[in-house]
């Protein structure tokens, strides 16, 4: 017997904009470490998933990149970075395998620019074997817990 209750509301989105695949759920609670939901009052800042989750929706097939770079594949998640106030947690996988935590920077709130990506927070992408990414997969939390999956193919996110 389960002892803890999932509500899972999944809706199964054909991506636009580059044809990914995407679902989005709302899941009480998380998983260890447990997530906390914030409070949804909107900053102006856009440090909350009440105003960035619309971004983001739109903007789905921008969230990764992949470039062939001096013989590696860098896969670049600075969209993600750039609008990380309002998400708790960022996780990606390459070619199917086992999804990953990349470590948010911090939010830089109480200054004009609390999205920054500054130096000290390194640099926004990982480095992998060339011709190795065939397929890139993110799961995003926002702060309200809801998560959003998204599935690409190289070709739909390789940089000139």
């Amino acid at each position: 017997m389960l002892d803890i209750l999932l509500l899972i509301l999944t809706i199964a989105i054909q991506g636009g904009g580059g044809g990914a695949t995407s679902t989005a759920s709302v899941a009480v609670p998380q998983t260890a470490p447990a997530l906390v939901a914030e409070p949804q009052v909107p900053t102006g800042q856009f440090t909350t998933a009440v105003e960035i989750k619309p971004i983001l929706t739109m903007t789905q097939s921008n969230w990764v990149a992949v470039r062939d770079f001096n013989g590696q594949d860098l896969v670049y998640f600075s969209h993600l970075l750039s609008w990380r106030c309002g998400l708790l947690r960022l996780r990606w996988g390459v070619n199917d395998g086992p999804l990953q935590d990349w470590p948010l920077p911090p939010c830089y709130e109480g200054t004009n620019a609390p999205n920054a990506i500054k130096t000290e927070d390194g640099l926004p992408y990982v480095a992998q074997p060339a011709g190795s990414v065939q397929s890139v997969t993110i799961e995003i939390t926002y702060d309200d817990l809801e998560v959003q999956t998204a599935r690409f193919e190289r070709a739909q996110i390789l940089m000139p």
